[in-house]
């Protein structure tokens, strides 16, 4: 398995620097155009929080993207932390063995 060194940047920063600061626009201004709570939008900026599939949809319509960039962002983040916090999974064997390929 490929893993990406690098820690990926966590959506939240994303939404931060490339949208809120450039737009200027606020925590609190955000949360009412997603109708959603200032605490959760908080959360979400300051990498408390994921962003769910709902979130995305909300994301991609207010900054006119899609919604695919916001979960994979978010995906990207996920593994990277779950391939870097333990390494128990790696002990796991596979179950599935290649196959063998005779000559015709």
């Amino acid at each position: 398995m490929k893993v990406m060194k690098r820690k990926p940047t966590h959506p939240g920063q994303i939404l931060k620097e490339d949208y809120l600061e450039p737009l200027g626009i606020t925590i609190t201004e955000l949360s009412k155009v997603l109708g959603t709570s200032r605490k959760t939008l908080s959360k979400i900026i300051n990498e408390r929080a994921s962003v769910t599939p709902e979130m995305s949809l909300k994301l991609s319509k207010a900054f006119d993207t899609i919604p695919e960039f916001w979960i994979n962002l978010q995906r990207n983040y996920d593994l990277w932390m779950a391939v870097n916090k333990s390494k128990e999974w790696e002990t796991i064997s596979s179950l599935v063995k290649p196959l063998k390929y005779q000559n015709a």
